[in-house]
């Protein structure tokens, strides 16, 4: 399928690229040799091919939550950089 020039000049304005007119000629140029390729693609009989969903079969590896005593709050805070004797103390993000 080849790629006009227009159809760069009107791809780029939806991405919101200025692109210069040498920059638009390479990108209409290289644009028709993807889509040529991806053209050829089409061609490969696939019918008996499954679907691939990862080139590795994967397997979830998560424990079953279980459930557990809280960490001490005077164990939570005694690293905090900046705290009261109860909270976490962060800079305002709402004025």
């Amino acid at each position: 399928m080849p790629v006009s020039r227009d159809d760069v000049i009107r791809t780029a304005q939806l991405a919101r690229l200025r692109l210069k007119p040498e920059e638009l000629e390479v990108m209409t140029r290289e644009l028709s040799v993807i889509f040529q390729y991806i053209d050829q693609l089409h061609e490969v009989n696939t019918d008996n091919v499954e679907p691939l969903h990862h080139v590795l079969e994967m397997y979830n590896v998560l424990e079953e939550d279980q459930p557990r005593d809280c960490l001490p709050r005077e164990v939570a805070l005694r690293e905090a950089p900046d705290r009261t004797p109860e909270f976490f103390r962060v800079p305002r993000v709402i004025d």
